[in-house]
């Protein structure tokens, strides 16, 4: 291939719910004797989930599959009560990794279906985070994606909310709940919209790019709900070639000219730094940055208790032994954490 330039966007790569859920599991995989269970993926990325495997995660999609009394982390993307409390029964020691953004959208469900309303929720069939969201309240709920589903609802005798999957883009949301907003026209909406803001930023940076580009890289796994809303995205803004990929052996040979690359915010820094080495541009790399992230999310509080009390998992925090206690975690960043399983693993 004869790369002429990247243009790289920013913010791109790990969000703050994920950055969050990778060092939790990093710790509890430093904390405890293998094999720590995690139900479901912890986040959808391919090269994280092997790492953790290899590290002696297991991951599951049934809480019975794992032993009484194993440790267990739940998902970043949230799981339903029962398999909340179904983890809690086995005995273990429980983290619970769900985004805070998704934790919002599971009490806006609860307190919406405990006033009486049907609640209209826009997100996609048998994503993690639909069906964790939808279980909250199930008899009150209506996962719609189009608006001709919207047009398909009865007209409830209740009072209507609508709120949505955090990882959609902003064209995915807009048009159906304008539908529904026409359908109902005393239709509740929270006052801080659902959609995570780490979407929106990735989605704005790859906007600033995508018309200079003859060709966008998205980096981010197939599974990967926002990391899918980037490619679409790209290819409606009319860059003329996109390829989703999950690391460097997946691009083609035939790329030229300017080329564009982000990743969703479950794919790690060194797969871009991979990528961009595999694409070797003649003339460098430009990154184009929309908006500084400084979102922070602490470790779930149990695991807090627990990490003040372990010295074991120092030895994940990079990249020098003068490294700050676990607590100080604002300042350790989850790809370094992840290379490190890597290496030591």
């Amino acid at each position: 291939m004869t790369v002429d330039r990247v243009l790289l966007a920013s913010p791109r790569g790990f969000c703050a719910g994920v950055e969050m859920a990778i060092k939790a599991l990093a710790w509890m995989v430093r904390a405890f004797e293998p094999p720590v269970y995690c139900y479901h993926e912890i986040v959808h990325n391919q090269l994280v989930v092997q790492r953790f495997e290899e590290s002696g995660v297991v991951f599951v999609d049934d809480i019975g599959e794992v032993p009484p009394g194993r440790p267990i982390m739940l998902s970043a993307h949230g799981s339903a009560p029962e398999v909340v409390a179904a983890a809690r029964d086995r005995g273990g020691y429980v983290v619970d990794a769900v985004c805070p953004l998704v934790t919002k959208v599971h009490h806006e469900v609860k307190t919406r279906a405990g006033k009486g309303y049907q609640i209209v929720y826009v997100g996609h069939e048998g994503h993690e985070e639909a069906v964790g969201t939808m279980a909250v309240a199930p008899d009150a709920i209506h996962r719609v994606e189009t608006p001709d589903e919207v047009a398909a609802l009865p007209q409830f005798e209740t009072p209507v909310a609508v709120l949505a999957q955090t990882t959609l883009s902003h064209r995915e949301w807009a048009g159906v709940v304008e539908a529904t907003k026409e359908k109902f026209p005393q239709l509740w909406q929270p006052e801080r919209s659902d959609l995570c803001f780490a979407t929106t930023n990735r989605q704005t940076a790859l906007m600033a790019i995508a018309p200079q580009c003859d060709a966008m890289v998205v980096i981010g796994s197939a599974n990967s709900s926002n990391t899918n809303a980037l490619a679409s995205l790209a290819t409606e803004a009319g860059c003329p070639r996109v390829f989703r990929i999950n690391g460097p052996d997946e691009l083609p040979d035939d790329i030229t000219g300017t080329v564009g690359v982000t990743a969703g915010a479950s794919a790690p820094e060194d797969l871009v730094r991979s990528v961009i080495a595999r694409l070797s541009p003649a003339n460098g790399v430009e990154e184009v940055q929309v908006t500084d992230e400084d979102e922070y999310f602490p470790p779930p509080r149990n695991l807090r208790e627990l990490l003040s009390a372990v010295d074991a998992v120092a030895s994940v925090m990079l990249p020098t032994p003068e490294t700050p206690a676990a607590l100080d975690d604002r300042n350790i960043d989850a790809s370094d954490v992840l290379e490190s399983l890597h290496r030591h693993g």
